[in-house]
Protein backbone atom coordinates (compact mmCIF):
# COMPACT_ATOMS: atom_id res chain seq x y z
CA UNK A 1 0.00 0.00 0.00
CA UNK A 2 2.34 2.30 0.93
CA UNK A 3 4.73 1.68 -2.48
CA UNK A 4 1.26 2.45 -4.43
CA UNK A 5 0.73 5.66 -2.26
CA UNK A 6 4.67 6.38 -3.29
CA UNK A 7 3.66 5.45 -6.80
CA UNK A 8 0.95 7.92 -7.19
CA UNK A 9 2.52 11.02 -5.24
CA UNK A 10 4.90 10.77 -8.05
CA UNK A 11 2.99 10.43 -10.87
CA UNK A 12 0.86 13.13 -9.72
CA UNK A 13 3.90 14.91 -9.18
CA UNK A 14 5.44 14.86 -12.73
CA UNK A 15 2.26 15.43 -14.34
CA UNK A 16 2.39 18.94 -12.09
CA UNK A 17 5.70 19.05 -13.15
CA UNK A 18 4.77 18.63 -16.78
CA UNK A 19 1.68 20.99 -16.85
CA UNK A 20 3.80 23.86 -15.30
CA UNK A 21 5.93 23.58 -18.32
CA UNK A 22 3.29 24.04 -20.27
CA UNK A 23 2.54 26.78 -18.74
CA UNK A 24 5.59 28.24 -18.98
CA UNK A 25 6.33 27.50 -22.12
CA UNK A 26 2.46 29.32 -23.56
CA UNK A 27 3.77 32.23 -20.98
CA UNK A 28 7.10 32.92 -22.94
CA UNK A 29 5.45 32.59 -26.10
CA UNK A 30 2.70 34.60 -25.41
CA UNK A 31 5.19 37.36 -24.14
CA UNK A 32 6.61 37.11 -27.61
CA UNK A 33 4.05 37.06 -29.90
CA UNK A 34 2.60 40.66 -27.22
CA UNK A 35 6.11 42.19 -27.39
CA UNK A 36 5.47 41.51 -31.64
CA UNK A 37 2.31 42.97 -32.10
CA UNK A 38 3.37 45.89 -29.95
CA UNK A 39 6.67 46.57 -32.38
CA UNK A 40 3.66 46.35 -35.40
CA UNK A 41 1.54 48.81 -33.77
CA UNK A 42 4.51 51.34 -33.06
CA UNK A 43 5.52 51.15 -36.24
CA UNK A 44 2.19 51.76 -37.68
CA UNK A 45 1.91 54.58 -35.13
CA UNK A 46 5.44 56.17 -36.24
CA UNK A 47 4.68 56.06 -40.39
CA UNK A 48 1.23 57.93 -39.92
CA UNK A 49 2.60 60.93 -37.49
CA UNK A 50 5.90 61.10 -40.53
CA UNK A 51 2.77 61.40 -42.89
CA UNK A 52 1.03 63.47 -40.95
CA UNK A 53 4.22 65.85 -40.40
CA UNK A 54 4.51 66.03 -44.40
CA UNK A 55 0.97 66.27 -45.15
CA UNK A 56 1.55 69.57 -42.72
CA UNK A 57 3.54 71.01 -44.67
CA UNK A 58 2.48 70.21 -47.98
CA UNK A 59 -0.86 71.46 -47.14
CA UNK A 60 1.37 74.86 -45.95
CA UNK A 61 2.57 74.62 -49.32
CA UNK A 62 -0.37 74.35 -51.75
CA UNK A 63 -1.40 77.29 -53.87
CA UNK A 64 -4.62 75.26 -55.63
CA UNK A 65 -7.87 74.37 -54.21
CA UNK A 66 -7.97 71.02 -55.55
CA UNK A 67 -4.50 69.99 -53.73
CA UNK A 68 -5.32 71.95 -50.52
CA UNK A 69 -8.57 69.44 -50.40
CA UNK A 70 -6.81 66.73 -51.35
CA UNK A 71 -3.93 67.40 -48.42
CA UNK A 72 -6.23 68.21 -45.80
CA UNK A 73 -8.02 64.86 -46.44
CA UNK A 74 -4.74 62.76 -45.95
CA UNK A 75 -3.95 65.25 -43.20
CA UNK A 76 -7.44 63.99 -41.38
CA UNK A 77 -7.04 60.52 -42.31
CA UNK A 78 -3.65 60.38 -40.33
CA UNK A 79 -5.04 61.89 -37.36
CA UNK A 80 -7.74 59.23 -37.01
CA UNK A 81 -5.40 56.49 -38.03
CA UNK A 82 -3.19 57.17 -34.91
CA UNK A 83 -5.69 57.69 -32.77
CA UNK A 84 -7.01 54.55 -34.11
CA UNK A 85 -3.58 52.79 -33.31
CA UNK A 86 -3.22 54.14 -30.06
CA UNK A 87 -6.73 52.88 -28.76
CA UNK A 88 -6.10 49.06 -30.43
CA UNK A 89 -2.21 49.49 -28.41
CA UNK A 90 -4.50 50.09 -24.98
CA UNK A 91 -6.91 47.36 -25.92
CA UNK A 92 -3.80 44.76 -26.70
CA UNK A 93 -1.66 45.78 -23.53
CA UNK A 94 -5.06 45.46 -21.17
CA UNK A 95 -5.49 42.21 -22.74
CA UNK A 96 -2.00 41.22 -22.14
CA UNK A 97 -2.40 41.80 -18.80
CA UNK A 98 -5.11 40.11 -18.06
CA UNK A 99 -3.94 36.88 -20.04
CA UNK A 100 -0.72 36.95 -18.08
CA UNK A 101 -2.58 36.50 -14.79
CA UNK A 102 -4.63 33.89 -16.09
CA UNK A 103 -1.23 32.09 -17.33
CA UNK A 104 0.67 32.57 -13.58
CA UNK A 105 -2.67 31.81 -12.06
CA UNK A 106 -1.73 27.96 -11.22
CA UNK A 107 -5.27 27.04 -9.62
CA UNK A 108 -6.70 28.22 -13.32
CA UNK A 109 -9.51 26.05 -14.17
CA UNK A 110 -10.08 24.81 -17.38
CA UNK A 111 -11.37 27.46 -19.90
CA UNK A 112 -13.15 26.97 -23.21
CA UNK A 113 -10.34 29.14 -25.73
CA UNK A 114 -12.20 28.22 -28.90
CA UNK A 115 -12.62 31.55 -31.29
CA UNK A 116 -14.38 31.99 -34.36
CA UNK A 117 -11.99 32.24 -37.46
CA UNK A 118 -11.39 35.28 -38.69
CA UNK A 119 -13.37 36.44 -42.48
CA UNK A 120 -12.87 38.97 -45.25
CA UNK A 121 -15.61 41.65 -44.84
CA UNK A 122 -15.75 43.95 -48.40
CA UNK A 123 -18.15 47.15 -48.73
CA UNK A 124 -18.72 48.10 -52.24
CA UNK A 125 -20.97 50.48 -54.47
CA UNK A 126 -21.57 53.14 -52.27
CA UNK A 127 -24.38 55.37 -52.81
CA UNK A 128 -25.67 58.24 -50.85
CA UNK A 129 -28.73 59.69 -52.52
CA UNK A 130 -29.19 63.80 -52.18
CA UNK A 131 -32.62 65.96 -51.52
CA UNK A 132 -32.07 69.16 -53.69
CA UNK A 133 -34.34 71.45 -53.31
CA UNK A 134 -37.23 71.99 -56.34
CA UNK A 135 -35.68 75.78 -56.95
CA UNK A 136 -32.11 74.60 -57.02
CA UNK A 137 -32.21 71.29 -58.85
CA UNK A 138 -35.44 71.49 -61.61
CA UNK A 139 -34.97 75.48 -62.05
CA UNK A 140 -31.58 75.91 -61.12
CA UNK A 141 -32.09 78.94 -59.38
CA UNK A 142 -29.43 80.22 -56.56
CA UNK A 143 -25.79 80.17 -55.79
CA UNK A 144 -23.91 76.85 -56.52
CA UNK A 145 -22.72 75.22 -54.02
CA UNK A 146 -20.10 73.04 -53.86
CA UNK A 147 -18.51 70.85 -51.03
CA UNK A 148 -15.83 67.65 -51.34
CA UNK A 149 -17.13 64.68 -49.75
CA UNK A 150 -15.39 61.81 -49.02
CA UNK A 151 -15.89 58.61 -47.12
CA UNK A 152 -13.81 56.96 -43.63
CA UNK A 153 -14.62 53.09 -43.25
CA UNK A 154 -13.25 51.56 -40.11
CA UNK A 155 -13.06 48.58 -38.69
CA UNK A 156 -11.05 48.03 -35.40
CA UNK A 157 -7.77 49.83 -35.91
CA UNK A 158 -7.80 49.21 -39.91
CA UNK A 159 -8.86 52.74 -41.82
CA UNK A 160 -9.73 52.97 -45.43
CA UNK A 161 -11.07 56.15 -47.05
CA UNK A 162 -12.57 56.72 -50.89
CA UNK A 163 -11.70 59.12 -53.06
CA UNK A 164 -12.88 62.29 -52.97
CA UNK A 165 -15.80 63.63 -54.69
CA UNK A 166 -17.37 67.14 -55.59
CA UNK A 167 -20.78 67.59 -54.86
CA UNK A 168 -23.34 70.32 -56.35
CA UNK A 169 -26.90 70.47 -57.70
CA UNK A 170 -26.27 68.50 -60.73
CA UNK A 171 -25.98 65.40 -58.94
CA UNK A 172 -28.87 63.23 -57.93
CA UNK A 173 -26.82 60.49 -55.64
CA UNK A 174 -22.94 60.55 -53.95
CA UNK A 175 -20.81 57.92 -55.44
CA UNK A 176 -17.83 56.37 -54.44
CA UNK A 177 -16.69 53.42 -56.81
CA UNK A 178 -14.22 51.91 -54.45
CA UNK A 179 -14.12 48.69 -52.99
CA UNK A 180 -12.94 48.42 -50.06
CA UNK A 181 -12.27 45.28 -48.19
CA UNK A 182 -11.09 44.37 -44.20
CA UNK A 183 -9.45 40.96 -44.46
CA UNK A 184 -9.04 40.26 -40.74
CA UNK A 185 -12.52 40.85 -39.71
CA UNK A 186 -13.91 38.56 -36.01
CA UNK A 187 -17.91 38.03 -36.77
CA UNK A 188 -18.73 40.47 -34.29
CA UNK A 189 -17.17 43.37 -36.58
CA UNK A 190 -18.35 46.40 -36.48
CA UNK A 191 -17.93 48.95 -39.53
CA UNK A 192 -18.29 52.28 -39.13
CA UNK A 193 -18.99 54.29 -42.28
CA UNK A 194 -18.30 58.66 -42.21
CA UNK A 195 -18.95 60.50 -44.46
CA UNK A 196 -16.76 64.20 -44.39
CA UNK A 197 -17.97 67.39 -45.63
CA UNK A 198 -15.68 70.68 -46.89
CA UNK A 199 -17.10 73.61 -48.78
CA UNK A 200 -14.59 74.08 -51.71
CA UNK A 201 -15.76 77.38 -52.43
CA UNK A 202 -14.63 78.85 -49.00
CA UNK A 203 -11.63 81.39 -49.50
CA UNK A 204 -8.97 80.34 -47.03
CA UNK A 205 -4.96 81.74 -46.80
CA UNK A 206 -2.82 79.05 -47.42
CA UNK A 207 0.66 79.24 -45.37
CA UNK A 208 2.62 80.81 -48.08
CA UNK A 209 -0.04 83.83 -47.80
CA UNK A 210 0.33 83.98 -44.19
CA UNK A 211 3.95 83.83 -44.09
CA UNK A 212 3.56 86.77 -47.57
CA UNK A 213 0.75 88.66 -44.67
CA UNK A 214 3.26 88.45 -41.88
CA UNK A 215 6.28 90.12 -44.06
CA UNK A 216 4.38 93.18 -44.75
CA UNK A 217 2.62 93.32 -41.49
CA UNK A 218 6.59 92.93 -39.97
CA UNK A 219 7.22 95.73 -42.13
CA UNK A 220 4.86 98.13 -40.82
CA UNK A 221 4.97 97.05 -37.22
CA UNK A 222 8.66 97.97 -37.09
CA UNK A 223 11.53 95.24 -36.50
CA UNK A 224 11.57 93.89 -33.33
CA UNK A 225 7.59 93.64 -33.45
CA UNK A 226 8.02 92.19 -36.92
CA UNK A 227 10.17 89.63 -36.02
CA UNK A 228 8.03 88.19 -33.22
CA UNK A 229 4.90 88.18 -35.66
CA UNK A 230 6.92 86.59 -38.30
CA UNK A 231 8.01 84.15 -36.08
CA UNK A 232 4.61 83.59 -34.65
CA UNK A 233 2.68 82.93 -37.78
CA UNK A 234 5.46 80.68 -39.56
CA UNK A 235 3.96 77.37 -39.59
CA UNK A 236 7.02 75.66 -37.90
CA UNK A 237 7.85 77.79 -35.13
CA UNK A 238 7.86 77.02 -31.53
CA UNK A 239 10.39 79.12 -29.84
CA UNK A 240 10.73 80.89 -26.94
CA UNK A 241 10.62 84.74 -26.72
CA UNK A 242 10.96 87.33 -24.57
CA UNK A 243 7.85 89.51 -23.64
CA UNK A 244 9.81 92.45 -22.60
CA UNK A 245 9.81 91.81 -18.61
CA UNK A 246 12.06 88.96 -18.12
CA UNK A 247 9.89 85.95 -18.65
CA UNK A 248 9.59 83.85 -21.75
CA UNK A 249 7.19 83.09 -23.74
CA UNK A 250 6.68 79.80 -25.37
CA UNK A 251 4.36 80.19 -28.69
CA UNK A 252 2.27 76.81 -29.33
CA UNK A 253 1.90 75.35 -32.97
CA UNK A 254 -0.37 77.36 -34.82
CA UNK A 255 -3.70 75.36 -36.45
CA UNK A 256 -2.49 74.49 -40.20
CA UNK A 257 -4.38 77.02 -42.30
CA UNK A 258 -6.56 75.34 -45.20
CA UNK A 259 -9.94 74.08 -45.53
CA UNK A 260 -11.37 71.87 -42.96
CA UNK A 261 -13.63 68.76 -42.99
CA UNK A 262 -16.56 68.17 -40.55
CA UNK A 263 -18.31 65.46 -40.21
CA UNK A 264 -21.96 65.24 -41.95
CA UNK A 265 -23.26 62.03 -41.36
CA UNK A 266 -22.20 58.12 -40.12
CA UNK A 267 -23.81 54.86 -39.61
CA UNK A 268 -22.41 51.44 -38.02
CA UNK A 269 -22.87 48.12 -40.26
CA UNK A 270 -22.43 44.62 -38.58
CA UNK A 271 -22.94 41.20 -39.51
CA UNK A 272 -26.63 41.63 -39.68
CA UNK A 273 -26.65 43.48 -42.29
CA UNK A 274 -24.74 41.41 -43.87
CA UNK A 275 -26.65 40.21 -47.67
CA UNK A 276 -25.12 39.20 -51.17
CA UNK A 277 -27.15 42.37 -52.20
CA UNK A 278 -27.54 46.20 -52.69
CA UNK A 279 -29.23 47.06 -50.01
CA UNK A 280 -30.20 50.37 -47.63
CA UNK A 281 -29.22 51.51 -44.22
CA UNK A 282 -30.04 54.53 -42.34
CA UNK A 283 -27.67 57.49 -41.73
CA UNK A 284 -27.26 59.76 -38.68
CA UNK A 285 -26.52 63.42 -39.83
CA UNK A 286 -24.83 66.01 -38.04
CA UNK A 287 -25.17 69.84 -39.00
CA UNK A 288 -27.46 71.55 -40.82
CA UNK A 289 -28.59 73.93 -43.20
CA UNK A 290 -26.65 76.67 -41.91
CA UNK A 291 -23.34 74.95 -41.82
CA UNK A 292 -21.13 75.90 -44.99
CA UNK A 293 -20.13 72.29 -45.53
CA UNK A 294 -23.62 71.13 -45.68
CA UNK A 295 -25.05 69.17 -48.25
CA UNK A 296 -28.94 67.85 -48.18
CA UNK A 297 -29.17 63.99 -47.49
CA UNK A 298 -31.96 61.88 -47.59
CA UNK A 299 -30.70 59.95 -44.60
CA UNK A 300 -30.11 56.73 -45.93
CA UNK A 301 -26.84 54.84 -47.44
CA UNK A 302 -27.53 52.21 -50.04
CA UNK A 303 -24.20 49.56 -50.59
CA UNK A 304 -23.30 46.08 -50.93
CA UNK A 305 -21.86 44.45 -47.58
CA UNK A 306 -20.53 40.99 -48.06
CA UNK A 307 -18.47 38.91 -46.08
CA UNK A 308 -16.53 35.61 -46.64
CA UNK A 309 -15.24 33.66 -43.27
CA UNK A 310 -12.25 32.01 -43.67
CA UNK A 311 -13.79 28.47 -43.26
CA UNK A 312 -15.88 29.12 -46.51
CA UNK A 313 -12.33 30.10 -48.43
CA UNK A 314 -9.74 27.98 -46.58
CA UNK A 315 -8.62 24.28 -45.98
CA UNK A 316 -9.84 24.06 -42.22
CA UNK A 317 -8.53 20.07 -42.11
CA UNK A 318 -7.28 17.88 -44.73
CA UNK A 319 -5.83 14.44 -44.12
CA UNK A 320 -5.93 10.13 -45.16
CA UNK A 321 -9.52 8.74 -44.22
CA UNK A 322 -11.08 5.87 -44.35
CA UNK A 323 -15.06 6.24 -45.13
CA UNK A 324 -17.86 3.65 -45.18
CA UNK A 325 -21.19 4.14 -47.00
CA UNK A 326 -23.84 2.80 -44.83
CA UNK A 327 -24.45 -0.50 -43.04
CA UNK A 328 -21.70 -2.89 -45.16
CA UNK A 329 -18.77 -3.45 -43.10
CA UNK A 330 -16.78 -4.01 -46.23
CA UNK A 331 -17.22 -0.95 -48.05
CA UNK A 332 -14.22 0.81 -46.30
CA UNK A 333 -12.63 3.10 -49.34
CA UNK A 334 -9.41 4.99 -49.03
CA UNK A 335 -9.43 8.78 -49.74
CA UNK A 336 -7.96 12.23 -48.73
CA UNK A 337 -10.53 14.48 -46.88
CA UNK A 338 -10.25 18.36 -47.24
CA UNK A 339 -12.70 20.02 -45.14
CA UNK A 340 -13.97 23.33 -46.99
CA UNK A 341 -16.84 24.73 -46.57
CA UNK A 342 -19.82 23.35 -46.25
CA UNK A 343 -18.35 20.29 -47.55
CA UNK A 344 -16.09 17.31 -46.71
CA UNK A 345 -14.19 16.81 -50.32
CA UNK A 346 -12.69 13.31 -50.70
CA UNK A 347 -10.59 12.89 -53.34
CA UNK A 348 -8.93 9.36 -54.73
CA UNK A 349 -5.21 10.86 -53.89
CA UNK A 350 -3.26 13.70 -52.22
CA UNK A 351 -1.95 15.07 -55.74
CA UNK A 352 -5.66 15.41 -56.98
CA UNK A 353 -6.19 18.67 -55.28
CA UNK A 354 -2.70 19.87 -56.45
CA UNK A 355 -4.17 18.94 -59.67
CA UNK A 356 -7.54 20.87 -59.06
CA UNK A 357 -9.42 17.16 -60.07
CA UNK A 358 -12.77 17.04 -59.15
CA UNK A 359 -12.94 14.72 -55.83
CA UNK A 360 -13.88 11.42 -56.27
CA UNK A 361 -17.12 12.34 -54.02
CA UNK A 362 -18.35 15.19 -51.32
CA UNK A 363 -19.93 14.93 -47.91
CA UNK A 364 -22.01 17.89 -46.71
CA UNK A 365 -21.22 19.71 -43.83
CA UNK A 366 -23.44 22.34 -42.81
CA UNK A 367 -25.98 22.89 -40.19
CA UNK A 368 -28.03 20.81 -40.44
CA UNK A 369 -25.82 17.97 -40.09
CA UNK A 370 -24.89 15.78 -37.32
CA UNK A 371 -22.11 14.03 -36.27
CA UNK A 372 -21.58 11.90 -33.74
CA UNK A 373 -18.19 9.67 -32.35
CA UNK A 374 -18.75 5.92 -32.94
CA UNK A 375 -17.78 3.08 -30.41
CA UNK A 376 -14.75 0.72 -32.06
CA UNK A 377 -15.83 -2.28 -33.80
CA UNK A 378 -14.12 -5.66 -34.90
CA UNK A 379 -13.33 -4.51 -37.89
CA UNK A 380 -11.98 -0.85 -37.53
CA UNK A 381 -9.98 -0.81 -34.38
CA UNK A 382 -9.72 3.15 -34.01
CA UNK A 383 -13.00 5.16 -33.05
CA UNK A 384 -14.83 6.32 -36.28
CA UNK A 385 -17.09 9.49 -36.61
CA UNK A 386 -20.36 8.83 -38.24
CA UNK A 387 -21.69 11.85 -40.32
CA UNK A 388 -25.26 12.30 -40.92
CA UNK A 389 -27.11 14.04 -43.62
CA UNK A 390 -30.82 14.36 -44.71
CA UNK A 391 -31.55 13.88 -48.35
CA UNK A 392 -34.80 14.68 -49.44
CA UNK A 393 -36.44 13.05 -46.47
CA UNK A 394 -33.82 9.47 -46.36
CA UNK A 395 -31.06 10.26 -43.85
CA UNK A 396 -27.72 9.38 -45.32
CA UNK A 397 -24.48 8.09 -42.90
CA UNK A 398 -20.80 8.37 -43.70
CA UNK A 399 -18.68 6.79 -41.53
CA UNK A 400 -15.34 7.91 -41.16
CA UNK A 401 -11.99 6.67 -40.14
CA UNK A 402 -8.24 7.90 -39.51
CA UNK A 403 -4.94 5.56 -38.73
CA UNK A 404 -4.92 6.28 -34.99
CA UNK A 405 -6.80 7.80 -32.11
CA UNK A 406 -4.93 11.41 -32.61
CA UNK A 407 -6.33 11.84 -36.05
CA UNK A 408 -9.54 10.80 -35.00
CA UNK A 409 -9.73 13.52 -32.31
CA UNK A 410 -8.25 16.29 -34.80
CA UNK A 411 -10.81 15.24 -37.07
CA UNK A 412 -13.44 15.86 -34.58
CA UNK A 413 -12.49 19.29 -33.29
CA UNK A 414 -12.01 19.86 -36.72
CA UNK A 415 -15.73 19.74 -37.37
CA UNK A 416 -16.51 20.81 -34.04
CA UNK A 417 -14.43 24.45 -35.07
CA UNK A 418 -16.37 24.57 -38.15
CA UNK A 419 -19.59 24.36 -36.79
CA UNK A 420 -18.81 26.74 -34.06
CA UNK A 421 -17.76 28.86 -36.92
CA UNK A 422 -20.74 28.42 -38.69
CA UNK A 423 -22.92 29.47 -35.70
CA UNK A 424 -21.01 32.78 -35.15
CA UNK A 425 -21.30 34.14 -38.78
CA UNK A 426 -24.42 32.70 -39.48
CA UNK A 427 -25.76 33.89 -42.99
CA UNK A 428 -22.50 33.80 -44.26
CA UNK A 429 -21.86 30.33 -43.88
CA UNK A 430 -24.93 29.20 -46.00
CA UNK A 431 -23.39 29.99 -49.63
CA UNK A 432 -20.56 31.38 -50.75
CA UNK A 433 -20.53 35.39 -50.73
CA UNK A 434 -18.66 36.43 -54.26
CA UNK A 435 -16.12 39.58 -53.60
CA UNK A 436 -14.47 41.24 -55.90
CA UNK A 437 -11.13 42.60 -54.94
CA UNK A 438 -10.54 46.32 -55.48
CA UNK A 439 -8.60 47.31 -58.55
CA UNK A 440 -5.24 49.58 -57.59
CA UNK A 441 -6.12 53.07 -57.39
CA UNK A 442 -5.19 55.22 -60.53
CA UNK A 443 -3.98 58.17 -59.39
CA UNK A 444 -6.36 61.06 -60.55
CA UNK A 445 -3.48 64.29 -60.72
CA UNK A 446 -4.22 67.74 -61.25
CA UNK A 447 -3.53 69.01 -64.30
CA UNK A 448 -1.01 71.53 -63.77
CA UNK A 449 0.40 74.37 -66.72
CA UNK A 450 3.99 75.11 -65.64
CA UNK A 451 6.47 75.05 -63.02
CA UNK A 452 4.24 72.50 -61.19
CA UNK A 453 6.82 70.05 -58.53
CA UNK A 454 5.12 67.02 -59.88
CA UNK A 455 7.49 67.37 -63.36
CA UNK A 456 10.42 68.31 -61.30
CA UNK A 457 10.07 65.40 -59.47
CA UNK A 458 10.36 61.54 -59.49
CA UNK A 459 6.50 60.11 -60.16
CA UNK A 460 5.11 59.34 -56.38
CA UNK A 461 2.69 56.89 -55.54
CA UNK A 462 0.49 58.36 -52.96
CA UNK A 463 -2.36 56.39 -51.93
CA UNK A 464 -3.73 58.70 -49.48
CA UNK A 465 -2.89 61.93 -51.04
CA UNK A 466 -3.63 61.57 -54.92
CA UNK A 467 -4.11 64.29 -56.68
CA UNK A 468 -1.53 66.95 -54.80
CA UNK A 469 0.53 68.71 -57.50
CA UNK A 470 2.06 71.47 -56.03
CA UNK A 471 2.51 74.92 -59.05
CA UNK A 472 4.39 76.71 -56.45
CA UNK A 473 7.76 78.01 -57.28
CA UNK A 474 9.23 78.68 -54.14
CA UNK A 475 8.36 75.48 -52.49
CA UNK A 476 11.76 74.65 -50.68
CA UNK A 477 14.33 71.94 -51.40
CA UNK A 478 13.71 70.52 -48.20
CA UNK A 479 10.51 70.35 -48.50
CA UNK A 480 10.68 68.54 -51.96
CA UNK A 481 12.99 66.01 -50.18
CA UNK A 482 10.29 65.77 -47.51
CA UNK A 483 7.61 64.95 -49.91
CA UNK A 484 9.93 62.21 -52.32
CA UNK A 485 11.14 60.18 -48.93
CA UNK A 486 7.46 60.34 -47.26
CA UNK A 487 5.80 59.28 -50.11
CA UNK A 488 8.12 56.67 -51.22
CA UNK A 489 8.15 55.30 -47.76
CA UNK A 490 4.01 55.43 -48.56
Amino acid sequence: MFCRNQTTRATIARGSALEMEIRRGKFRRSVFLDTLQDSNIQKKIDHEIRMRDGACKLLAACSQRDQALEASKSLLTCNIRIMAYMSELQRMKEAQVMQRVALRSSDAGPTDDRLPCKGKVAISDLRIPLMWKDTEYFKNKGELHRCAVFCLLQVGAEIHDTDMVIVDRTLTDICFDNTIVFSEASPGFELRVELYSCCSEEDYSTGSTSRKLASKLSSSLGRSAGKKLRVAMDPGACSPISNGGGATLVLPLPTVVGPKYHLLAHTTLSLSHVQDSFRTHDLSISGNEECSHWVPLYGNVCCRLAAQPHCMTQQMMSGCLKVKFGGDPQSWTNVYGVLKGTNLFCYHRQEDVEANIEPAFTISINKKTRIRASEKDRHNKAQSICISNHYGGEEVTHTLSADSREDTHRWMEAFWQQFYDMSQWKQCCDDLMKIELPSPRKPTLVTSKQGSLYHEMAPLTIPSCEGILLQDNAVSAEIRALLSSYYNDR
